[in-house]
C-alpha cells in the first residue's frame, strides 16, 4: 500500500505564512484528542490511468481544509489530510480500497473520509465505514446500489439503519438517462453499447441501454469486456459492421475506455462518436488527441457556468496553477459537508474530539449548505437533492462543455 500524501496545515504556521507537509505511513501512531488534531481521510486513485482526475479531486479537498484551518475550528482543533492511493498496478482496486478504509477506521483521529472515485471501490468500503461507524462522503461514485434499495441495505449489514455514506453527485439512474437524452438530442439514433462489467460501468450501460431504447433509439448490440482486455480489434470490427451512429462505453479510462477509443480508427470507426460517463474525463490525458470525438457526462454541474462557483474557481486556479478538474468542486463541496458536520459536533464540547457517531448525525442534518456546486441537502438515503448531469466533448485534446440537465 502506498500513502500518497499527508497534508497538514496549522493556524500557527499560517500566521508565519508557512504550510507544513509531510508523509505518513500505515503504522504511524494515531493522534490523541489532546493533540487538537482531526484527520480527514481521502481515498482516491492517485497513480495509473486515473491519477490525473484523482490528483485534481484531492486538490479540492486540500483547498477546503486549508481554508477551514485558516478560519479556525472550535476549540483550536486543526484538520490534517491523509490521502491514500487505491490503485494497484495502475488500476483502482476494491481490495486496496477496503484496506485503506480499515487504516482510516484504525486511527481514532479520523472523523470522516472523502472518496472514493470509483463505485466498486465504494462497494468494498461501505461495509467497513458503516461498521465503524465512520462518516464517508463520495464526490463522484454514482452506482445506485450504494445508497438505494436492498443492495445498499446489504452494504450496511452491521448497522443497516445507520446512513453513514453520503454523496454530493447524482446516480447512474440519472447519468445514464441523461446520456441517452443527450445522444438523441445530438441526432444519434443507432448505438452500440459496451461496458467493462464492473459495478459502475455495467449499471451505467444498462440504464443507457434501457432509456435510449425508450426514447426511440436502436441498440445494435451490448457487449461486456473481459478484465484487463487489451486488444479490441475483433470487437470493434464487429461493431463497425453494424454502422452505429455512436458507441456508448460504460466504464472508466483504465478499464478499457482509453484503449478502445485509441483502437477505433484501425477499425474504420475514427469518425464515430464515443460516448460515456464520468469515468472518461481523463481520457485525453491518457491517449492525447486520439481522444478527440469522445463525449462524456459528469455527475456534477459545470462550475464555469455557476455564479456560486466563481470564487472557488479563482481560488483553485490561484492555489494549484491548473484548471479545475472534473470533480475538484465536488470534492471541495464534500469536504465542506464533512467540516461543517465536525464543527457542529464540536459545538457540544469544543474541548474533546467528537465521536464519529455525532459527526454522522450532524452530516445527516446538512441543510442547504452553500457550496460551489450549489446548496447541499441530503435525502433519506444519503443522496444529494437536486442533482445535475453535464455533457462534454473532447476536441484537440481539450474538454468543451456542451449541455447540462437538472433532476
Amino acid at each position: 500500500m502506498r500513502i500518497r500524501a499527508l497534508f497538514s496545515l496549522s493556524l500557527a504556521l499560517l500566521s508565519c505564512g508557512l504550510v507544513a507537509c509531510g508523509t505518513s505511513s500505515q503504522s504511524s501512531s494515531s493522534s490523541s484528542p489532546a493533540s487538537k488534531t482531526i484527520t480527514l481521510g481521502v481515498d482516491l486513485p492517485l497513480s495509473g490511468a486515473d491519477s490525473s482526475v484523482g490528483d485534481s479531486t484531492l486538490n479540492g479537498v486540500k483547498l477546503a481544509v486549508e481554508q477551514a484551518n485558516k478560519m479556525g475550528l472550535p476549540g483550536g482543533f486543526t484538520i490534517v489530510v491523509n490521502a491514500i492511493d487505491d490503485a494497484v498496478q495502475g488500476v483502482h482496486s476494491p481490495q486496496q480500497g477496503a484496506s485503506n478504509m480499515r487504516t482510516f477506521v484504525a486511527d481514532p483521529s479520523v472523523l470522516a473520509v472523502i472518496g472514493p472515485y470509483n463505485s466498486n471501490v465504494a462497494q468494498a468500503q461501505i461495509p467497513i465505514s458503516n461498521a465503524a461507524p465512520l462518516l464517508q462522503i463520495g464526490p463522484s461514485v454514482v452506482s445506485d446500489g450504494l445508497t438505494i434499495g436492498a443492495a445498499a441495505r446489504a452494504l450496511r449489514r452491521t448497522n443497516p439503519d445507520t446512513i453513514s455514506f453520503f454523496r454530493v453527485c447524482t446516480t447512474d439512474a440519472h447519468q445514464g438517462s441523461a446520456a441517452a437524452r443527450f445522444a438523441m438530442k445530438l441526432g444519434w439514433k443507432r448505438a452500440y453499447v459496451v461496458d467493462d462489467n464492473e459495478t459502475y460501468g455495467l449499471d451505467l450501460a444498462n440504464v443507457f441501454d434501457r432509456d435510449f431504447s425508450k426514447s426511440g433509439g436502436t441498440i445494435l448490440g451490448h457487449d461486456h469486456l473481459a478484465k484487463s482486455q487489451q486488444d479490441f480489434s475483433a470487437l470493434l470490427t464487429k461493431i463497425a459492421a453494424t454502422k452505429p451512429d455512436v458507441i456508448f462505453f460504460g466504464g472508466v479510462t483504465s478499464t478499457g475506455g482509453g484503449l478502445m477509443k485509441q483502437q477505433m480508427a484501425r477499425a474504420g470507426l475514427a469518425k464515430v462518436p464515443f460516448l460515456g460517463g464520468d469515468g472518461l474525463p481523463d481520457i485525453a490525458t491518457a491517449i492525447g488527441k486520439a481522444a478527440d470525438g469522445t463525449y462524456y457526462t459528469l455527475a456534477a454541474p459545470n462550475v464555469e457556468k455557476l455564479a456560486s462557483a466563481k470564487t472557488f474557481v479563482k481560488q483553485y486556479t490561484a492555489r494549484f496553477h491548473a484548471p479545475v478538474g472534473a470533480y475538484s468542486a465536488n470534492a471541495y463541496a464534500a469536504t465542506l459537508v464533512a467540516i461543517d458536520a465536525i464543527k457542529r459536533a464540536l459545538a457540544a464540547n469544543a474541548n474533546a474530539l467528537p465521536t464519529r457517531a455525532s459527526v454522522i448525525a450532524q452530516a445527516a442534518k446538512t441543510n442547504a449548505l452553500s457550496t460551489p456546486i450549489g446548496r447541499i441537502s441530503f435525502d433519506a438515503n444519503g443522496d444529494v437533492k437536486n442533482p445535475v448531469v453535464s455533457l462534454y466533448e473532447i476536441k484537440n485534446g481539450q474538454a468543451t462543455f456542451l449541455d447540462q440537465q437538472f433532476f
